[in-house]
């Protein structure tokens, strides 16, 4: 708890009021400790317990998905803390420093473990196709800084040259969620939020995510708050 208490002053310095806005929600939300909301089910911690399925596979025979989980994952090891700032970094495969980023740095990150570069990816198809991305940062074209650092612009992305699949985890599709698929989410207070699914599952079958509101974390989190979006990249084909 000492450790967890001192992370979070670290992330309250580093990003403001915004990043104690963060903390407040992912503690209210359940996600500090293993702390469920109440009356909410299948939210129980998950231990882990040894190398997942994933990390049993080797590296010659991962596939895409696998390294997106195990990149991922890295954010965890990594202790990385929460920072959303707007930041200069160099294009293409450019990154913000390592020990801080937002939940959509998560998902950058991961895809790249997997030689996906969707800092470039995003950026291309924006500068093609800037009409169809949302407008909502008053811009007249992209940034390569910033719009793949945005949930609004991942999601558009990915449901232009991904898959979209099931927002549901009841009955058949629980199914459709499988490990490296990128999940979004909405908070109470209307702030979107990313992650990726895990090779882990709770006792009931549901998947655990990996995300970073307030620090990067592998829990059971899936269903703790509204899911808006549901993507696998690239498309599976048989």
């Amino acid at each position: 708890m000492e450790m967890l208490t001192e992370r979070l002053a670290v992330v309250v310095r580093r990003a403001g009021l915004y990043g104690l806005l963060l903390v407040l929600i992912w503690l209210t939300a359940g996600c500090a400790d293993g702390q469920q909301l109440q009356g909410q089910t299948g939210n129980l911690p998950v231990k882990p317990s040894g190398p997942s399925l994933v990390e049993k596979i080797t590296p010659a025979e991962r596939n895409v998905y696998d390294w997106v989980v195990i990149g991922a994952r890295e954010e965890v090891a990594r202790g990385v803390i929460y920072d959303a700032s707007y930041r200069q970094v160099k294009y293409p495969d450019g990154d913000v420093p390592l020990e801080g980023g937002a939940c959509t740095d998560v998902v950058i990150r991961a895809f790249r473990w997997a030689s996906i570069d969707l800092q470039q990816l995003i950026h291309e198809d924006m500068r093609e196709n800037f009409e169809l991305y949302p407008q909502l940062w008053g811009l007249s074209g992209p940034d390569t800084n910033i719009d793949h650092r945005r949930v609004p612009n991942q999601m558009k992305f990915f449901a232009r040259h991904g898959q979209a699949l099931p927002l549901s985890v009841q009955g058949e599709d629980l199914l459709t969620w499988q490990w490296g698929d990128v999940v979004y989410w909405r908070f109470a207070n209307g702030l979107e939020h990313c992650g990726i699914i895990s090779d882990r599952k709770n006792m009931h079958g549901l998947p655990l995510a990996i995300h970073n509101a307030g620090m990067a974390r592998e829990e059971d989190c899936l269903t703790r708050w509204e899911i808006t979006g549901h993507f696998r990249y690239p498309p599976f084909s048989e």
